[in-house]
């Protein structure tokens, strides 16, 4: 069992940046791959980023390719979503997940999700 919870969320002007973290507990947070999705009012669950296990892959959606960073500290048992250059249609609330196999852009290979914290950015 893995529990998530998620911290860092909030207001920001559009060109700024904030940095989501996402704490895990237990022991085997350094055998999930992990994962940020994130969800606007209205609709679906979408992929943002993820980083394998081991940390040295990483693996972006199209639209924060060269904005966002993902990185992970398996020592601490936290991941992390370094977001800059943010546009008000990055406006979602934004959920930690972790999984062990399958494609890391599928919600439906996530085995763990976190509670999401909310983004909003101003234009």
């Amino acid at each position: 069992q893995v529990q998530l919870v998620e911290s860092g969320g909030g207001l920001v002007q559009a060109g700024g940046s904030l940095r989501l973290s996402c704490g895990a507990s237990g022991r085997t947070f350094g055998t999930y791959n992990m994962g940020w999705f994130r969800q606007a009012p209205g609709k679906e669950r979408e992929f943002v980023a993820a980083i394998f296990w081991g940390g040295g892959r990483t693996v972006y959606t199209d639209s924060v390719k060269g904005r966002f960073i993902i990185s992970r500290d398996n020592a601490k048992n936290t991941v992390y979503l370094q977001m800059n250059s943010l546009k008000p249609e990055d406006t979602a609330v934004y959920y930690c997940a972790a999984g062990r196999g399958g494609l890391v852009g599928t919600k439906n290979n996530y085995d763990y999700w976190g509670q999401g914290t909310q983004v909003t950015v101003s234009s």
